[in-house]
C-alpha cells in the first residue's frame, strides 16, 4: 500500500500538439482521449494518449515552448545513447507485452514511412528504435520476464557510483513504510531538498504554507471541458 504501481502519463513539451497527435495516433496506434486547457497554466494545452487505462503519454503545449530552441546534447539528446542535460528526458520506451507484438508494431511503424531498427536483444528486454516529431528520442521494449537483480546488478557500476554495501541493500529492500492516512504534516521548507523552481517563490511558498485541503479545494479543477450525457 502506499507504493507507486506504474507510470500514469509522462508529460512531454511540444511546439505542435497536432503533429505529436498525428504522429502517435497513426504510427503507434494510440488514441487520444484528452485535449483541453491545462489546468492552472493559462494558455496551455494539455493532450493525452491512452496506453491502458492508466497510463498515457501526455503532450503540453504554449507560446513559450515556441520561442525555446531545441539544442542536441542540452534539450535533447537525439539517440538512446547520447548525453543530454540532467534532468531532462533522456528517451522514452514504450512497452508491448511480446515479441510478436513488438514485431508487428515495427511493420505498422514502417508502413508510415518511418525508419526504425532493431529488435535488439538486451538481455533484460528486446527493443526497436526510432524518432519522433521535435527529435524525441523512441524506443518500443518488450521483457519475457521480471527483471532478476542477482544477474542486473554490476558490482563494478555499483562501486564506481559510490555505494556501499548496506547503501545496496536497502536499495533493493526498500523500507517498509505504514501511512498515517495523509496526516504527516508538511515539513519546513529546506533549501537542501528539491523543489519546483518554475514557479515564482512567492507564490510556491504560499501554497507550501496552505493546507492540503485548501490546496486541493482551491487549485482543483475535475469538470471536464464537455459535458457527457450518463
Amino acid at each position: 500500500m502506499g507504493l507507486a504501481n506504474g507510470i500514469h502519463h509522462l508529460a512531454v513539451a511540444t511546439r505542435d500538439i497536432k503533429a505529436q497527435i498525428d504522429f502517435f495516433s497513426d504510427v503507434l496506434g494510440m488514441e487520444l482521449v484528452a485535449l483541453y486547457w491545462m489546468h492552472n497554466v493559462e494558455g496551455t494545452w494539455h493532450g493525452f494518449l491512452k496506453l491502458n487505462d492508466s497510463s498515457y503519454l501526455a503532450f503540453v503545449q504554449n507560446e513559450q515552448i515556441a520561442g525555446i530552441p531545441r539544442q542536441l546534447g542540452v534539450t535533447h539528446a537525439g539517440s538512446g545513447a547520447a548525453p543530454v542535460a540532467g534532468g531532462a528526458m533522456q528517451h522514452v520506451a514504450l512497452n508491448v507485452d511480446s515479441l510478436d507484438e513488438l514485431l508487428a508494431l515495427r511493420d505498422r511503424i514502417r508502413s508510415r514511412g518511418v525508419n526504425v531498427f532493431g529488435p535488439l536483444d538486451h538481455g533484460l528486454c528486446h527493443s526497436i528504435y526510432f524518432a519522433g516529431p521535435e527529435d524525441l528520442t523512441l524506443e518500443i521494449a518488450t521483457s519475457q520476464r521480471a527483471i532478476d537483480a542477482r544477474a542486473w546488478i554490476d558490482p563494478e557500476v555499483v562501486k564506481l557510483a559510490g555505494i556501499s554495501p548496506d547503501e545496496l541493500d536497502g536499495y533493493r529492500r526498500p523500507a517498509a513504510f505504514a501511512g498515517q492516512g495523509g496526516a504527516i504534516p508538511q515539513p519546513p521548507i529546506d533549501p537542501e531538498k528539491p523543489h519546483q523552481r518554475g514557479i515564482p517563490q512567492a507564490i510556491y511558498q504560499a501554497i507550501l504554507g496552505m493546507k492540503d485541503e485548501e490546496v486541493t479545494a482551491r487549485m482543483s479543477e475535475s469538470t471536464p471541458p464537455v459535458r457527457v450525457a450518463d
